[in-house]
């Protein structure tokens, strides 16, 4: 049975899916519009409005409502995504030390299919403090487990990086 909460969640994954299709300003109303239905001060809804500013290049007002919807009580199925979008907004804004500490509790806490994807941000977040070869080490790690050869080599490779 599809509930009104599936409904609203397939409306704003059909929006997403058109992003491309939509001017800026545009698809942050249509996402305002989709939040609104929420009651105030949803975290669902933060979160969504936070990711349309952030698709936008609007990184301020998107830090804003990423931490309202962690205040708001995020729940566990968007959690790691907001971790990792908001470090990555946090880095944009300048604050990479803030931005490494949230990417290294988020991959201290667990593992996912995301994981690559937060390694990826931590090693972008890593560059930024001038931590490159730990960054690197990072990304090689993540990219060895995907190589159709040479797996084991590229894998003690990073290692190495961080152990010089």
């Amino acid at each position: 049975m599809i509930t009104p909460d599936d409904q609203w969640r397939q409306r704003v994954a059909d929006l997403w899916a058109t992003f491309d299709d939509h001017e800026p300003r545009a698809f942050l109303t249509k996402i305002e519009d989709l939040a609104g239905e929420l009651p105030a001060g949803n975290a669902i809804a933060e979160y969504e409005v936070a990711s349309a500013h952030d698709s936008i290049g609007h990184e301020d007002e998107a830090a804003v409502h990423y931490r309202r919807a962690f205040s708001a009580g995020l729940p566990e199925s968007h959690r790691r995504r907001a971790t990792i979008q908001f470090a990555s907004t946090l880095r944009n804004l300048g604050q990479a030390e803030e931005s490494v500490r949230l990417l290294t509790a988020e991959r201290d806490a667990g593992s996912d299919e995301l994981d690559d994807a937060l390694t990826a941000f931590l090693a972008l977040a890593l560059t930024d403090l001038g931590r490159d070869r730990e960054a690197a080490a990072l990304a090689l790690g993540a990219l060895s487990r995907h190589l159709p050869r040479y797996n084991r080599s590229l894998a003690n490779y990073a290692k190495a990086l961080m152990n010089p």
